[in-house]
């Protein structure tokens, strides 16, 4: 049972009963229901106020990561070891810089005689008929990311969406338009002025 945004209660194997931390501020369309099993992590550090870290949910008899604080981390892991090829040239990988209005970039890529690349990234675990979809809800951030992106692109840079599916049952992606027509104009707008768009999924 999840509430409050980030507090799940969790059922142990051995039956003990904990609260986790949930690491993902969307609605969680499509996992989140009573009985699910789940995969959890346990910190060491006396400092927390919660010692469990919900990390994976079965969903439609697949592992799903719900963990959105991953995502940068697997994506980083891949562009140092050079495994996405679209972003394989690049030397240079340097982690939230400033952009925008109040925004930072999840990567910023560089490598001489190259503009820079600005790569943004966004955690994907919603699936609708068998088609992962992003946004899971409204994102009035995503949306400002998008819009920044095109700015910054009609200024010489390189611009990249990555879409990260934590999920292995999907063979097709498309954003959830229905669920936010906002973000889904603003993405169309960034696509047209330029800005690429990737769609990669892991297996968890």
């Amino acid at each position: 049972k999840r509430y409050k945004r980030f507090f799940a209660d969790i059922v142990l194997d051995d039956g003990t009963e904990i609260t986790a931390h949930c690491p993902n501020p969307g609605a969680m369309l499509g996992v989140l229901n009573s009985g699910n099993k789940v995969a959890v992590t346990k910190s060491d550090n006396p400092a927390r106020k919660l010692g469990y870290t919900w990390q994976y949910v079965e969903a439609e008899g697949t592992w799903v990561g719900v963990n959105t604080h991953l995502t940068n981390e697997i994506v980083a892991d891949a562009l140092t070891k050079k495994i996405i090829p679209e972003l394989s040239d690049y030397t240079s990988i340097t982690r939230e810089v400033k952009y925008g209005i109040n925004s930072r970039i999840d990567f910023l890529l560089s490598k001489e005689a190259l503009p820079p690349c600005y790569l943004e990234v966004k955690n994907v675990h919603l699936k609708r008929g068998g088609v992962a979809q992003f946004p899971d809800c409204v994102t009035l951030r995503g949306a400002k990311h998008m819009t920044e992106l095109a700015a910054i692109k009609q200024q010489g840079a390189r611009c990249v969406v990555l879409y990260l599916v934590q999920r292995m049952d999907c063979t097709e992606f498309s954003i959830a338009d229905d669920i936010d027509p906002t973000y889904a104009k603003a993405a169309s707008l960034a696509k047209e002025s330029g800005v690429e768009m990737l769609v990669y999924a892991c297996e968890v």
